[in-house]
């Protein structure tokens, strides 16, 4: 990948000495076969601001979102709050590098791989992490494991 394509969510990585392998995809089927996982913000009750990193084939499940967090309930919040509140736009959302730090929710599929991949901060940009490194992200967000996804 060219330096032109490097994203703030790769300079954190490497700040944080936490080795990733940059991906770009130009269509959906070329990355139908991989690990990937897509970032989600929600909103709770309390107004707290929520993030969980759920498999691109599933979505998450609210009521075991909101568990996992110990709300009473959470949603996703709309489409137009996203950059303002994270600084990345829909299809670019990554769960490092936002504006503020959020508790952050990795689904429990995760522990199925040796490595999953998530957005760069950048729409067709993922970065690939080993599962093994991930706790490492600790360094950067507050974050945990728990099942919150479900089938579409």
């Amino acid at each position: 990948m060219s330096k032109q394509h490097k994203t703030n969510v790769m300079r954190l990585l490497e700040q944080h000495q936490i080795a990733y392998q940059p991906h770009e995809f130009t269509n959906k089927k070329a990355a139908s076969e991989l690990p990937i996982y897509k970032t989600l913000v929600t909103v709770a009750k309390s107004k707290e601001h929520y993030v969980f990193v759920v498999p691109v084939t599933h979505e998450l499940d609210l009521k075991k979102a909101a568990k996992a967090v110990n709300e009473k309930s959470i949603e996703m919040i709309k489409e137009k709050e996203l950059l303002p509140l994270t600084g990345y736009v829909h299809g670019g959302c990554s769960p490092i590098g936002m504006k503020r730090s959020f508790y952050t929710t990795f689904d429990q599929s995760i522990d199925n791989h040796t490595s999953i991949l998530f957005s760069a901060g950048k729409v067709g940009f993922s970065v690939e992490i080993a599962v093994s490194d991930l706790e490492q992200l600790n360094q950067m967000i507050d974050m945990q494991k728990a099942e919150v996804a479900k089938e579409k």
